[in-house]
C-alpha cells in the first residue's frame, strides 16, 4: 500500500495551498490536510493532527506548516516515514520577531483583517510574481477562509515555537528540505541549516525565481521534488 500523506499548510492557508500538487501526489493514495487553524499552540496543533492522521504517514508542511511538522517530530517521530520541509524554520520565536506578529494580531482584532493580508502579500511571493493577480486573489482567498480569528490562533501558535535545531540531528527519515531563493521570510539560510542538522539523511532543493509560497510560484519544481521524495 502507498503511504498517507499528511499536509500541513502555511499561515492563513488551506488546502487550496498544495492544489497544483494534489493531482500527481493523489492517486492511490490517502492524504490528509491538517486542521491548523483552532489552537493557539503548536503542541495542540500536533495533538489535534495525530488524533485522526493514519499510524504511520509521509509529513509535508510548508512555513508555519513546517513549524508543526517539528513538534510531530518531537512528539510521535515513530509515526513519520519521511518528512518535507517547505519554506520553513528550525529557529525559535523571539521577541524581535514577534513583535511584528504582534502588531498583526492588534490590527486583525480591531477588524483590519483586510490590512494585514496585504501587507503580507508584499513579502509572501518572489517581486516578480508581485502584480500577479490571480496568485494574489488566490492568497487573498484562502487567508479569508481561515480568518480574523483563525489567523490570530496562528500567530500565537508561532509566537510560542521553540527551538527546533537541537533536535534535528534526531531526524532520521529522508527529508526534502525546500526553499524559494528570494524567499524574505524564511530565505535560503534557515534551508541551509536544517538542511545541514539533519545530515545526510536530507535532501536541499532551492527555487530560482521564487519566493515563500513555492508550491504556487513553482508548481512544477516542487511537484517534481515532492515525488521524488515519495520515491
Amino acid at each position: 500500500m502507498i503511504e498517507p500523506l499528511v499536509l500541513i499548510p502555511g499561515l492563513s492557508c488551506d488546502a487550496r495551498l498544495y492544489a497544483p500538487q494534489w493531482p500527481a501526489l493523489a492517486p492511490g493514495r490517502p492524504i490528509l490536510v491538517a486542521q491548523h487553524d483552532r489552537d493557539e499552540s503548536l503542541g495542540d496543533i500536533a495533538e489535534r493532527l495525530l488524533a485522526v492522521a493514519p499510524a504511520r504517514f509521509a509529513l509535508c508542511g510548508l512555513s508555519m506548516g513546517g513549524y508543526a511538522a517539528f513538534e510531530i517530530m518531537r512528539r510521535a517521530p515513530e509515526r513519520v516515514t519521511r518528512l518535507a520541509l517547505l519554506d520553513t524554520s528550525a529557529k525559535p520565536a523571539t521577541p524581535e520577531t514577534n513583535a511584528p506578529r504582534e502588531q498583526m494580531i492588534a490590527l486583525a482584532q480591531k477588524g483590519a483583517f483586510d490590512n494585514v493580508t496585504t501587507l503580507l502579500w508584499q513579502r509572501l511571493v518572489a517581486p516578480a510574481r508581485l502584480s500577479d493577480e490571480a496568485l494574489r486573489l488566490d492568497v487573498r482567498s484562502m487567508a479569508e477562509a481561515v480568518g480574523a480569528d483563525g489567523f490570530v490562533r496562528q500567530q500565537r501558535a508561532i509566537m510560542g515555537r521553540p527551538d527546533s535545531r537541537p533536535g534535528l540531528g534526531a531526524i532520521r527519515v529522508p527529508t526534502l528540505v525546500l526553499v524559494g531563493e528570494e524567499d524574505l521570510i524564511t530565505p535560503p539560510t534557515e534551508a541551509r541549516e536544517i538542511a545541514a542538522g539533519i545530515g545526510a539523511g536530507a535532501r536541499l532543493v532551492t527555487l530560482p525565481g521564487c519566493g515563500h509560497l513555492a508550491t504556487l510560484e513553482q508548481p512544477e519544481a516542487v511537484t517534481r521534488a515532492l515525488l521524488a521524495w515519495l520515491g
